[in-house]
């Protein structure tokens, strides 16, 4: 019994006291005044009473009621019901008026009132009967009713109420009323009223939902409403849904102003708040805050709410949305059936609570079979298993589950339902019985929705056992009483009258008997096991292969059958991924375990090891601890002798798993030994003492099948009966089990944890010790295990051994586990200590013994290992490192590892990493036996690693965790190695920093590219005093000779010594060059007779000459070499010498093209405005219209306004500006624009009237520029380069023609591009005649982030396990395209602008990264000169490499740029020319492979060409020019020079489809849908190593691979296998022309001629190709004039080569192709491809008339003319397809004009005969006509001389 109200309190206004903002409340009055014992009285009453603080109010207000629940100490709540009423404040002017007494005269009405509250605290939760308790105290009060309060009082404080089971207890307070209590059955189940149905109809199914999920995964959960008694049903609701976990946080439903602060306490809440504060609880970062009147949550970002899982989610929506929206089926429906009524709130609510408790049986179906039982007296100690649980149920990944596993409600679960002898509820049946019912209702709503209701009424009983006896009869106040204006106050109710009835009271109730009912306890129903939550799929495929594969492996190594082992291995280990199959092997294993030992011979002994280590691999999650366990006693079974008395256990070699320092791990472990240990000792106890007793019971089910659990339930069930001695006993034998098996385990962690070889401690140190702490899921304190460890410590001192520190690790993880799982289960804290003292002496024990099992087994004979290979070295190459024994690993890409492709698994690989001076080279072969003896190579330039890490590899083949490294390069190779045991961790030290300085040259002399072939490998760097002193003075003597030079001259054959083809146009009237062959620099000053330069100096000017850029700048005829103005005026553009010793800037080359006006002083002036001085100069003009592209670096600062004046400002502008160099600047563009605009007029009809046909669609420009500039014009702007949006729509000609006139007004002369932040505040002065063009491009920043995606995108390093993470995802989030996309754009618009005749200065960034590659992407657009091999170079030494682009920078060779990160400047610009060549591929000379092998080479170091950052630093290295007299000099290797060689050896770098169309600019497609990858980056090559150092080295060993074959394999057919990955396609598959050309050589050396080379062959077979295609098409096409064809049908001969009957190439190029070529053109194809067998190549063909033998007439024969059969066949007519002779043209001695003789047909000229003459007879021949007879001399004669 209890008593229903423990305290009745009356509250009110205090007057003393007043707060700060408002009043205080006090306790006026309680009852009873002495504390209950078992009961103290609540603090803090007198705030929950007014929740929103204690106010005076103008008006009466209504009476109020809510309830508040406050929690005590021991976590009880207190219910505390509270009626408040207004009341007259009477005269608060200070006179107080004693209560009770009438005064007589009328009284004024009041004004103010004061607030007063009865309260009623009772531990019981009856909310109703305590208002109608309230209630009637407050209407006796109010109507003046004829009762004593004071009785009131005493009865309601010394009424007592049964506590639950149904029972009802009707009693009165003696007031007229009869009121009934009901008691709910089961105390357990919640008790809700409406208030569920009631939050659902408030926020919502989803919003509820998510505060659920929210409540359960332990988030803070607000409401706030404008009642108080909403507040409170709310939480209620919220609390009940969780049923059956309760809540165990802080729970305040009604939360006091004054206490909003506990708002922000770092725990777990449902707190409820008035409305009146939303604004103050609006800073709360991690609440989630329900709006109860709004009908919305709020959950902030930070916070992630994780969902129930699916499919349970999807039908809690679905089940609660039939039961609160039934109608929503039937919306639809034409005809609806009458209205389906909501069920009755009450019943509603109910069916709500049924689905949310349907929802957990699903939860925790099974959750008994995870139970993990320690102890069963003289408490139950129960465990729960979670990662089974998580793992069955297949929820491992699921984060609620395991956020609510890992919470204090489960907790709380556990052990309140975990003892399976107890009083059981609805919930346990549920979960036993019904969860299978539950599946499968799924899918049938009218199934689900009978049972829901089912679930419903159990619940509605339980609240409502006897609905018919519901009545209360409780007296009401009047209507509108409480405004009655004269109403007294509450009167002092007198105490001790009140005591004295609650005495008498409660005496009554002593003498009732107590009606209590005794809870029966009955045994928990275990209901089935766990499974998983999803229907099991597909993914048992082929198990039983797998296992049997395992098992048969098995059988082969204790058969001793090496062989089969060796086949069967792999394929088993890859079985051991699946779960199936690692259960099989510790099955088989268990097998073959004798009295738990098992002794293996050596080789047996690593095979089982590493099947061990294989299923071990992936066992750190949680699911799979059932394997470890398995196996753990396996590993202290099998074992091997090393030695007498030394013997070697399988532990020893599986200890570098994760799970071993698991500390979750080894208690679940424990706990399930100590069930079973448990279990067998109830077992084998009844079999002895209770057989008597069985027999008179129902016979039990066998032993065997009897869970702990059942004994359990059953020893529960007679420990009450038992006496004391066995009770003692039975605790006694229970704590012995635990502690003897505590004992088992402190020596099993021992055994896993000390390692082999102590010195190397990996294990403990690894796992962060914070693992360990939190790693278990209790809370007990770690108090004995820290001091005993620390005591541990403490003795140990200072020694510095490295053992001390693995036992110590050792020793601290097992007492923290010791101390945990021992206090947990109930050790005594003796056994506790004594075992604290054991473990150190263990651990110390077992190193011993360890260390001689660690020096014997170094001594076995090491296993077979691979033999190592060692690389092949480039020439100059050498060792640095010797090889390191390592496994390669795949590096993510599928190809090798038999990926999609299938195909072998090549990868992994055993082998050695090997560090040469110049690459990390890794040789090996492949693991897989059945891949066969093929070599694997991987290797990079060490200049190109870009990052080295440390890696703990999983070795597929040792199965164990290994030290690797992991080096990846930015050639897009990465090596992935693990070590091998024998390689020592100080070796890979060496190894790393060898790396490391080798990756860092101390200076360019120790790069490869100097060092390779020098004797010694360490370099003495020059003093850096000695290098420089000779440059200063050297630059000192050349400004003074600068000063007074005079006139200098240079020999011409300086300018031709290279190749006369440099110079392609001469231009005969260059007014540059004197009549002499001069190039004459002249100042203002006199000639001095002395006036040659001096020596170096002039040395220094022979050498700019021959640089790259003077060439070129002669080829497009910039001017020449002088000083000033003063040479010939004809010429516009000077190239000066003033940077000739890098004085105006450092980082551009010496000799620079600008306007002849400008003086050399000034440009210093000018150079001081742009970025390092990189002033704009021309690197490039159109010879068609003489445009010129101009480079420079962005603009500094404000210097630029002069240029930019805005249109508004004075006409004396100019004097407003700050500098003289900016009026310089503005002078200097002046200058230029003049020298442009002079080119427009000097190039006739000026180029601007072509213009309006080639409007440029505005989408490019709004791409290009910030597109508000020219809004502000008059009209919108259009501008040139009309093809680049959409490339075949026509102009829009259709705008009037006002538009083009405008647009013939605004195209500027000079469109400058520069940055967006240059353009600020600028207004562009149109008398300038020139437009700024912002551009918006990606920074280095950008590019740098970029490169990684990309590289993360092309060698991910690991394959992606998330299915959705695709290649072509990761590529397209790299950026990279975008960026490519961005740099053609430019280019593009830029190359058809200088078309269209406008000039265009490029000033973006530093002058040095983007402009560089916008530059030269338009000169080689603009100019074909730049797309052969020769120009190529040029562009580069011109573009990159003289104008200074950073290379060493960039790619980071140097020390002081190492942190800088690898930035791609130059590949994009490569990947840029690859996407133009992809779409042009017969506009190139180079093919792509010439790309990649500049790719691959400018970040290797293995040329100087790319070493340095600028011409001025490769001069100050000296590496500038080649210096002829020095023969110490250091001569590093150019890589044109080493190009120029290999191309003239073989046409490896050359494009046989090249075939240039005289057409303009080209304008390749730069939508991002056109851009191809790159192969570059993916392809890979594992025979040999990337391709292109070998390629380098001439091949020499082909003759010998193909004898071996010829003895050993006579029959083999010519069939090679070729993987993608690993050999070199394009060797192995060479293209036909390739192919043949080999075969030419071959034939050649056979016949041991000298070889020809294959450029002068292949020019050869073109003349022919060409010869032949214009005959061909003048006996066809008589009409086609054959000038037009031949240059085009050159290029379709090729394409017919390439196998393209029909494709649209020839279409981009058809605007100089006419029509009836492009008929000939398909003709000609089909033709090459479907002619008949005799007719393989009619190289000439047509009627000729032939003498017959001696006496025989002339005839008309088809003559054809064979060139590959070298034979001259004739058939009868031309339709003939038999041959009916031929000649051989290998016989034929000479072809020659004849004369007619008899018998020659009439009408034949003269002219027309010819004889053949054989070494046999002589052939008469007479053609149609003179001109065709010449032609068929012609061609014969050229066959005969081409054999």
């Amino acid at each position: 019994m209890a008593r229903l109200a423990d305290y009745f309190i009356v509250v009110g206004y205090d007057h003393e006291k007043t707060g700060p903002t408002e009043g205080l409340g006090k306790i006026i009055q309680r009852f009873p005044q002495k504390d209950w014992e078992d009961t103290p009285f609540p603090q803090g009453i007198e705030l929950f009473c007014q929740p929103g603080g204690w106010q005076l109010s103008k008006e009466r207000k209504q009476p109020t009621f809510f309830v508040v629940v406050l929690t005590d100490i021991d976590s009880e709540r207190h219910y505390c019901s509270c009626l408040t009423f207004y009341e007259a404040e009477i005269d608060l002017q200070g006179t107080k008026e004693i209560e009770g007494e009438e005064e007589s005269g009328l009284i004024q009405p009041a004004e103010v009132f004061a607030p007063k509250s009865l309260v009623l605290v009772s531990r019981l939760d009856y909310p109703e009967i305590f208002r109608a308790c309230l209630g009637l105290i407050y209407t006796v009060y109010v109507d003046s009713l004829n009762v004593s309060l004071e009785t009131l009082i005493a009865n309601l404080c010394s009424c007592l109420v049964p506590a639950s089971g149904g029972s009802q207890k009707l009693f009165s307070l003696g007031a007229g009323d009869r009121q009934l209590i009901q008691t709910p059955l089961h105390d357990s189940l919640p008790v809700t009223g409406t208030s569920v149905a009631l939050l659902f109809q408030q926020l919502g199914i989803q919003n509820v939902l998510s505060l659920f999920c929210a409540v359960l995964t332990e988030n803070k959960v607000l409401f706030h409403s404008a009642s108080f008694q909403r507040l409170s049903d709310a939480c209620r609701a919220l609390e009940s849904l969780m049923f059956p976990l309760k809540y165990s946080y802080p729970y305040i439903p009604i939360l006091p102003a004054q206490l909003l602060e506990v708002l922000s306490s770092p725990t777990p809440f449902i707190i409820g708040v008035h409305s009146v504060f939303r604004n103050d609880i609006h800073e709360l970062l991690d609440v989630i805050i329900a709006d109860l009147d709004g009908g919305t949550i709020k959950i902030p970002e930070c916070i992630h709410l994780s969902q129930l899982p699916e499919p349970l989610l999807h039908q809690t929506q679905m089940a609660l949305s039939l039961v609160l929206h039934p109608d929503l089926e039937t919306a639809d429906y034409a005809f609806p059936p009458p209205r389906t009524a909501l069920s009755h709130s009450k019943m509603l609510d109910k069916e709500v609570r049924a689905i949310f408790l349907r929802l957990f049986a699903q939860l925790f179906q099974g959750y008994r079979s995870c139970l993990q039982l320690i102890r069963i007296h003289a408490e139950p100690v129960i465990h729960f298993h979670k990662a089974a649980f998580l793992g069955q149920r297949g929820l491992i990944e699921n984060d609620f589950l395991t956020k609510v596993l890992n919470g204090m409600a489960f907790a709380g679960f556990v052990s309140e339902r975990g003892p399976p002898f107890r009083t059981c509820d609805l919930f346990d049946e549920l979960v036993a019985f019904e969860v299978e019912r539950i599946k499968a209702e799924e899918g049938n709503p009218p199934k689900m929705i009978k049972h829901v209701r089912e679930l419903a009424e159990q619940l509605f009983k339980n609240e409502n056992p006897n609905p018919h006896m519901a009545f209360q009869k409780v007296p009401r106040p009047t209507e509108g009483s409480h405004l009655r204006v004269h109403i007294l106050p509450f009167p002092r109710i007198n105490e001790g009258r009140v005591q004295e009835l609650l005495q008498e009271g409660l005496a009554r109730s002593q003498g009732a008997p107590p009606a209590t009912r005794g809870d029966k306890k009955c045994v928990v129903p275990a209901g089935p096991p766990v499974v998983s939550i999803m229907e099991k799929g597909s993914t048992v495929f082929n198990s039983a292969q797998r296992l049997e594969v395992v098992r048969n492996c098995i059988a082969f190594i204790f058969e001793n059958k090496f062989l089969e082992t060796e086949k069967t291995l792999p394929a088993a280990l890859r079985a051991l991924k699946g779960k199936a199959a690692r259960h099989c092997l510790t099955q088989e294993l268990g097998q073959h375990v004798k009295e738990n030992r098992a002794i293996l011979d050596h080789q047996q002994f690593d095979y089982i090891v590493r099947m061990m280590n294989c299923a071990l691999q992936d066992c750190s999650s949680s699911e799979e601890y059932s394997i470890a366990a398995a196996l753990l006693p396996l590993t202290t079974a099998f074992y091997r002798k090393l030695a007498p008395g030394v013997s070697q256990f399988a532990y020893t070699c599986v200890q570098d798993h994760p799970i071993w320092t698991n500390q979750q791990f080894w208690e679940t472990t424990f706990y399930s030994n100590v069930q079973n240990q448990v279990r067998s000792l109830y077992l084998t106890a009844k079999d002895d003492n209770h057989a008597v007793q069985l027999k008179q019971k129902e016979k039990p089910p066998a032993d065997q099948e009897k869970t702990a659990m059942d004994l359990a339930a059953e020893q529960l069930r007679l420990w009450p009966t038992l006496n004391k001695q066995t009770q003692q006993e039975l605790v006694q034998n229970e704590e012995s089990t635990v502690f003897s098996q505590a004992i088992h385990f402190a020596n099993l962690m021992v055994y896993l944890l000390v390692p082999l070889d102590t010195s190397k401690n990996k294990l403990l140190r690894t796992s962060a010790t914070g693992d360990w702490e939190s790693g278990s899921n209790s809370i007990v304190t770690n108090s004995i295990a820290g001091s005993v460890a620390e005591s541990y410590d403490t003795e140990s001192g200072f020694e510095d051994s490295e053992n001390n520190d693995v036992a110590n690790a050792v020793v601290r993880f097992i007492t923290r586990f010791i101390d945990k799982v021992c206090t947990e289960s109930g050790v005594t804290q003796d056994h506790i200590k004594g075992l604290h003292c054991m473990i150190p002496g263990i651990v110390a024990m077992h190193i011993e013994t360890l260390e001689a099992v660690h020096r014997e087994s170094r001594r076995l004979p090491p296993i077979q290992k691979p033999k190592i290979l060692r690389p092949t070295l480039l020439p100059g190459e050498e060792f640095v490192c010797e090889g390191l024994r390592v496994l390669l690993d795949p590096d993510g890409r599928e190809e090798a590892t038999g990926g999609l492709l299938g195909g072998p698994h090549i990868l992994p690989a055993e082998g050695a990493l090997f560090l040469t001076t110049y690459r990390i080279i890794f040789k090996g072969t492949p693991h897989d036996q059945l891949v066969g003896e093929q070599t694997v190579i991987r290797s990079f330039p060490i200049a190109s690693m870009t990052k080295e890490k440390k890696i703990s590899i999983q070795n597929q083949l040792q199965q164990s965790m290994q030290e690797g490294l992991q080096i990846s390069s930015a050639t897009f190779q990465l090596i992935k190695v693990a070590f091998d045991e024998e390689v020592s961790p100080e070796v890979v030290e060496i190894f790393k920093k060898q790396l490391m300085k080798f990756r860092y040259p101390q200076s360019i002399f120790s790069t490869f590219a100097f060092a390779a072939g020098q004797t010694a490998p360490q370099i003495i760097l020059p003093k850096q005093k000695e290098k420089n002193t000779s440059f200063r003075t050297f630059s000192k003597s050349i400004v003074k000779g600068a000063k007074r030079a005079g006139k200098m001259t240079i020999g011409r054959q300086y300018l031709l010594k290279k190749k006369t083809g440099t110079i392609v146009e001469e231009r005969g009237n260059r007014p540059g060059w004197n009549e002499e062959d001069d190039i004459s620099v002249s100042d203002d000053s006199e000639l001095h007779t002395s006036g040659t330069l001096k020596a170096s100096e002039k040395s220094t000017m022979e050498q700019l000459v021959e640089r790259a850029c003077f060439r070129d700048y002669q080829r497009l005829g910039l001017g020449t070499i002088s000083t000033n103005s003063s040479r010939s005026k004809t010429e516009y553009l000077r190239i000066t010498a003033l940077n000739r010793m890098y004085s105006l800037c450092r980082s551009y080359p010496g000799l620079l093209v600008v306007p002849q006006s400008v003086q050399d002083s000034s440009l210093q002036r000018v150079a001081r405005c742009y970025r390092h001085n990189r002033l704009p100069v021309v690197c490039w003009k159109n010879t068609k219209n003489s445009t010129l592209l101009l480079r420079s670096g962005g603009f500094h600062g404000k210097s630029v306004v002069g240029l930019f004046k805005s249109q508004n400002t004075h006409p004396t502008a100019p004097t407003s500006l700050e500098s003289s160099s900016s009026i310089e600047q503005e002078k200097y563009l002046q200058a230029l624009l003049n020298v442009i605009s002079v080119h427009c007029k000097r190039n006739g009809s000026n180029t601007l009237t072509v213009s309006p046909t080639i409007a440029l669609s505005p989408g490019v420009w709004a791409s290009l520029r910030s597109s508000n500039r020219f809004i502000s014009t008059q009209t919108p702007f259009i501008d040139v380069g009309a093809r680049l949006a959409g490339k075949d729509n026509p102009p829009p000609y259709s705008s009037s023609s006002f538009l083009q006139s405008q647009l013939l007004r605004r195209q500027a002369a000079l469109y400058i591009f520069g940055e967006k932040s240059q353009l600020r505040g600028f207004k562009l002065d149109f008398a300038l005649n020139c437009e700024f063009v912002p551009v918006e491009f990606s920074d280095i920043r950008q590019t740098k982030a970029s490169f990684k995606k990309l590289m993360r995108a092309c060698v991910p390093s690991t394959i992606p396990t998330d299915s959705e993470a695709t290649f072509l995802k990761a590529l397209g989030e790299s950026e990279w395209f975008p960026q490519l996309h961005r740099i053609m754009q430019l280019g593009v618009i830029i190359s058809e602008l200088l078309e269209n005749g406008s000039s265009v200065m490029v000033c973006l960034e530093d002058g040095w990264d983007i402009t560089a590659q916008v530059v030269s992407l338009v000169q080689l657009l603009s100019d074909p000169f730049y797309r052969t091999l020769e120009g190529f170079r040029m562009l580069v030494e011109k573009e990159w490499l003289s104008f200074g682009h950073k290379f060493s920078q960039r790619s980071n060779l140097t020390l002081n740029c190492q942190g800088s990160g690898f930035a791609p400047v130059f590949l994009q610009f490569l990947d840029c020319v690859h996407q133009i060549h992809n779409q042009y591929p017969t506009e190139f000379e180079f093919n792509q492979y010439y790309l990649k092998f500049l790719a691959f080479h400018h970040i290797s170091n293995r040329f100087k060409t790319f070493l340095l950052d600028s011409d001025y630093e490769r001069l100050e290295h000296g590496t500038l020019f080649e210096d002829k007299g020095d023969k110490h000099a250091k001569k590093g290797i150019c890589i044109w020079e080493c190009i120029e060689k290999m191309h003239k050896r073989s046409p490896i770098f050359f494009n046989y489809l090249y075939a240039p169309a005289e057409i303009e600019a080209l304008k390749p497609n730069v939508n991002m849908s056109s851009l191809k990858k790159w192969d570059y980056y993916v392809e890979e090559i594992l025979a040999t190593g990337p391709s292109y150092d070998w390629t380098m080295v001439p091949a020499k060993c082909s003759v010998s691979e193909e004898n071996d074959q010829a003895d050993g394999s006579v029959s083999q057919t010519k069939r090679k296998i070729v993987w993608p990955c690993y050999d070199d396609v394009k060797k192995i598959q060479p293209d036909a022309i390739t192919s043949l050309l080999n075969e030419i050589e071959r034939l050649e050396s056979k016949l041991n001629q000298s070889p020809e080379r294959w450029q002068l062959l292949w020019e050869r077979v073109k003349m022919n190709l060409k010869d032949d295609t214009r005959q061909d098409n003048l006996r066809r096409h008589p009409s086609g004039s054959s000038g037009m064809m031949s240059p085009n049908l050159h290029s379709y001969q090729k394409r017919s080569l390439l196998e393209i009957p029909d494709s649209g190439l020839g279409e981009e190029q058809s605007s100089s192709i006419s029509p009836s070529n492009g008929v000939d053109r398909r003709t000609t194809t089909l033709y090459n491809h479907f002619t008949s067998k005799t007719d393989e190549n009619r190289s000439f063909e047509g009627t000729l008339y032939k003498r017959g033998a001696l006496l025989k007439g002339w005839k008309p024969r088809w003559f054809v003319l064979d060139v590959t059969k070298h034979q001259l066949r004739y058939y009868d007519s031309g339709e003939d397809t038999s041959c009916k002779g031929h000649i051989d043209l290998a016989e034929v001695e000479t072809v020659i004009p004849a004369s007619p003789t008899i018998g020659a047909p009439k009408h034949a000229s003269e002219k027309a005969f010819f004889d053949l003459k054989t070494n046999k007879r002589v052939y008469n021949f007479c053609a149609q006509d003179a001109q065709s007879a010449q032609q068929w001399m012609d061609r014969i004669q050229s066959c005969i001389s081409d054999a």
